[in-house]
């Protein structure tokens, strides 16, 4: 068992990176935020991940605008624009003298609390921007051979309860989702929708090939990916049959290839799903074809 889609080398310069925290850096034993920090109290924040590539940050307009679009919906002042967070991300990168495979989680919470409470009326400080740098490289191994998915009990809910296209701080549910999936002894869990249909995975977005057709949920239920909606370009430029729509579990056992997709590792194929082999439980020429496909997209 892997850590799933998440899988990386272990890379020893990680240790001595530098991480910034609103505006300032402090190498990583010395990085902390406050214990009334409203992102530690109560999950109340947005995120993104992002990844830096010879140099430049791919599809950050597309995280940019999520990530705003993200803090307006939780009525959070950033306090800074995209350009001037954009430069503070590369600045962080050159200060830790990196320039290619890097994995960049992008934080922002509330601000600092008066007291433990939920209010947000009672935050007494600009919002909290943590920017965490690390030589990530995706493990070739789960790329080549995939992961396995155990579809599980908790579901991706209803936007009135808590919109699942918000990238915020709270993932319980998602966690619950990781813990069952992994006390069964696969990588991800595979979650529903409401009505049974398949929605998404607890980190990642879930694609099957049927039919030399691409497949993926109708987006009702889950994070609208940035990788998610890429794939689903890449396939429309080059003439590959792609659909968002509802479908179910036994249309994914029965799928010739399946496969995740996310901003760490691109496109990772999946072996098999609740026991089930996709497949011949290997990586497919479709998949194989995506995954050339976005690295050519995410270089350009």
């Amino acid at each position: 068992m892997t850590t799933g889609s998440h899988e990386y080398v272990h890379d020893p310069r990680n240790a001595g990176i530098l991480i910034n925290i609103n505006g300032e850096l402090f190498p990583r034993d010395e990085a902390k935020i406050s214990v009334f920090d409203s992102g530690f109290i109560l999950g109340d924040g947005i995120w993104e991940g992002l990844r830096l590539h010879n140099g430049s940050l791919p599809f950050i307009d597309e995280h940019m605008r999520r990530l705003y679009e993200g803090a307006k919906a939780l009525d959070l002042d950033i306090g800074i624009g995209p350009n001037d967070l954009i430069q503070r991300v590369l600045h962080t990168c050159e200060a830790n003298k990196m320039h290619d495979h890097v994995h960049i989680r992008l934080m922002v919470s509330r601000g600092i609390k008066s007291t433990p409470y939920q209010d947000p009326r009672i935050t007494i400080s600009d919002s909290t921007i943590v920017i965490i740098p690390e030589y990530k490289v995706p493990s070739e191994e789960t790329l080549s051979n995939g992961i396995e998915l155990y579809t599980v009990y908790v579901r991706r809910g209803y936007p009135d309860v808590q919109d699942p296209k918000l990238n915020t701080h709270s993932k319980l549910n998602c966690i619950f989702a990781c813990i069952q999936a992994t006390k069964a002894g696969a990588d991800e869990a595979l979650m529903l929708d409401p009505h049974g249909f398949v929605a998404t995975c607890n980190s990642t977005h879930f694609f099957i090939v049927r039919n030399n057709e691409v497949w993926t949920s109708s987006g009702d239920y889950c994070l609208d990916g940035i990788t998610r909606r890429n794939i689903i370009n890449i396939c429309k430029e080059n003439n590959i049959p792609v659909y968002e729509k509802n479908f179910s579990l036994s249309q994914v056992y029965g799928a010739e290839e399946a496969f995740v997709t996310g901003t760490f590792a691109g496109v990772t194929p999946v072996s098999s799903v609740d026991g089930r082999l996709i497949g011949d439980g290997v990586r497919g020429l479709m998949v194989l074809k995506l995954q050339d496909l976005y690295q050519q997209k995410a270089a350009r």
